[in-house]
């Protein structure tokens, strides 16, 4: 038996709870630098 399985860190976390975070996460790092871009953009020319 694995000595991790006897001793997770979170008993009670579903997988679809941290993907949906991390989606989320993601999506609003790109949503930042698409918006950084923009701004740029439009200062610049």
């Amino acid at each position: 038996m694995n000595e991790f399985e006897n001793n997770p860190q979170s008993k009670h976390s579903n997988d679809v709870v941290d993907s949906i975070k991390g989606f989320v996460g993601s999506f609003l790092f790109f949503v930042l630098i698409f918006a950084i871009g923009v701004v740029i953009s439009v200062v610049g020319g």
